[in-house]
């Protein structure tokens, strides 16, 4: 399941609720992105 965030309110909505139209149900808001996971770095010993 893929979770896109709307640029403009910043609120997530998933796939689900975009397959219809592509706008985002809070604010109209046509602009998406699919927020990265935080990649964690461990230094080497």
């Amino acid at each position: 399941m893929a979770i896109y965030k709307c640029f403009k309110c910043g609120k997530q909505t998933s796939h689900k609720a975009l397959e219809k139209r592509f706008v985002c149900p809070y604010c109209d808001s046509k602009i998406f992105y699919k927020p990265r996971k935080q990649i964690i770095k461990i230094k080497a010993v």
